[in-house]
């Protein structure tokens, strides 16, 4: 089931190839998700200190929550194998490669 699609990207940027990684989240932002109360627009992907993180991304506050809500825009890991950061490091360090999230979706009850 999709979440939200990046329009602006494929209209800003070529794309060049495209993988698939999982999303560290907290309850009350997967619950967010299901209401679609996410935004990719401004949201770019960087690797520090070997791991791949999502920054910029938007996802609201989920309105039943308690005050234990999560931060809307906080950095969020992205669960990719070493190999694959390995290469995208290298890519990175090209002048120009940017790391761009096109869409989110749920598979297999996991958000991808």
């Amino acid at each position: 089931m999709e979440i939200v699609k990046n329009a602006k990207a494929r209209f800003n940027y070529e794309i060049l190839e495209e993988i698939e990684a999982g999303i560290v989240l907290t309850g009350t932002e997967v619950k967010s998700l299901s209401l679609k109360k996410v935004a990719l627009v401004d949201a770019y992907g960087v690797i520090k200190r070997d791991e791949l993180f999502l920054i910029n991304m938007r996802i609201e506050h989920y309105s039943h929550s308690s005050h234990f809500a999560h931060d809307p825009i906080r950095s969020r890991k992205l669960l990719v194998h070493k190999k694959e950061i390995t290469r995208l490091k290298a890519k990175l360090a090209e002048k120009g490669w940017a790391i761009i999230p096109l869409k989110m979706y749920f598979k297999n009850n996991k958000t991808v």
